[in-house]
């Protein structure tokens, strides 16, 4: 696979839309959106923002920058507008910041850098505002730690409208589609409905007890991307770079931390599962529906560790063929290769199908 293919695929993956470079969406009318901060709708309406669209040129340098910190947190802003009740993400920098599981500190450094970048950008015409700010959870999924809701309810008091964003950096290269998640959240006293989520996510069980208690604090707005013909030559740029890096790594090597970290959170998960099924044969429990729940997600987790690692299987033994064997025959390599593929194709349906099944 070349990189232009490859860069292709990961827009179509990503649901990347293509947009004509005259459209609104980059146009910057000042006196609109100064008319929008002195109404001020969201203050009315609580879910006021409902949709995010993100440049394709900011999502990628949001992911590189997030697969460069590892297993520490990094944290950056975002610039761009409001189109409505649509917040339009431009453009993104990282700050000189960095962090530990669920702690993010900015420090004094990270301001002044701020500072002066924003001034570089008005000087060359770019008009837009901060508008959110993102940082990574490497391994352990897009949501919103306590911490991270006291900062982002701090930006919404005193710089409206704000966005967070968190991408998991790990799972993205485990899935091969960027994981990450846009959040905005409630005002002090405000009770949300209860509404189950939208889409299931493997949290950790060291993590379960920050994110159970904070989940209500905050809800997810819908994600989409684009871009132009404009961004090509800095895509282009960005990707060759974000490729290289991809087509030379194993994410069987790179993420094994990760995936032992994810079985040892399933054997967790099952032995509290088991326990708790144990001790109600004794007792005249009710909860057995809460506890079937348990086990239905620790299966959908197994599940999901499956697939990874053969997608990552799958990945190695591609790059094996294509790299490895280069004297072999263009017809022989196919061959080779579309029976590995569909081999780990039935093992990832045989995996589909037991997860289904409970």
């Amino acid at each position: 696979m070349d990189t232009v293919t490859a860069q292709k695929t990961w827009e179509l993956t990503n649901k990347v839309e293509n947009v004509a470079s005259y459209d609104d969406i980059y146009k910057y009318d000042k006196k609109q959106q100064q008319d929008i901060l002195a109404a001020k709708p969201w203050e009315r309406d609580i879910h006021y923002f409902k949709h995010i669209k993100v440049s394709a040129l900011a999502l990628l340098k949001m992911v590189m920058h997030a697969r460069s910190g590892g297993n520490l947190e990094v944290m950056g802003l975002m610039v761009g507008k409001i189109d409505g009740n649509v917040m339009v993400v431009m453009d993104s920098f990282a700050l000189p910041v960095e962090g530990t599981e669920t702690r993010v500190n900015a420090q004094e450094q990270a301001y002044e850098y701020m500072t002066a970048y924003m001034e570089s950008a008005n000087k060359i015409g770019r008009l837009e505002n901060v508008l959110g700010w993102y940082h990574s959870h490497p391994g352990y999924g897009c949501w919103l730690s306590g911490i991270d809701v006291s900062t982002q309810m701090i930006n919404q008091q005193y710089q409206e409208p704000f966005v967070a964003i968190v991408i998991d950096p790990v799972r993205t290269i485990s899935a091969g589609k960027v994981t990450i998640g846009a959040f905005r959240t409630y005002p002090k006293g405000y009770k949300p409905p209860d509404e189950e989520p939208s889409e299931y996510q493997t949290i950790p069980l060291n993590k379960i007890a920050d994110f159970g208690v904070h989940c209500k604090a905050y809800y997810p707005l819908e994600i989409s991307y684009f871009k132009s013909d404009l961004d090509k030559h800095i895509l282009n740029s960005l990707w060759n770079k974000y490729w290289v890096n991809t087509i030379s790594s194993s994410n069987l090597i790179t993420n094994a931390t990760y995936m032992s970290g994810q079985i040892n959170d399933l054997s967790e998960k099952l032995e509290l599962a088991e326990s708790q099924v144990t001790r109600s044969r004794y007792t005249l429990d009710g909860g057995s529906s809460e506890k079937e729940d348990k086990l239905a997600k620790a299966c959908k987790d197994g599940s999901k560790i499956t697939i990874e690692a053969i997608h990552g299987l799958m990945g190695q033994i591609l790059k094996d063929r294509i790299f490895n064997h280069v004297n072999c025959s263009a017809d022989t390599t196919e061959q080779v290769v579309g029976k590995d593929v569909s081999a780990m194709e039935d093992s990832t349906a045989s995996g589909s199908a037991v997860a289904s099944s409970h």
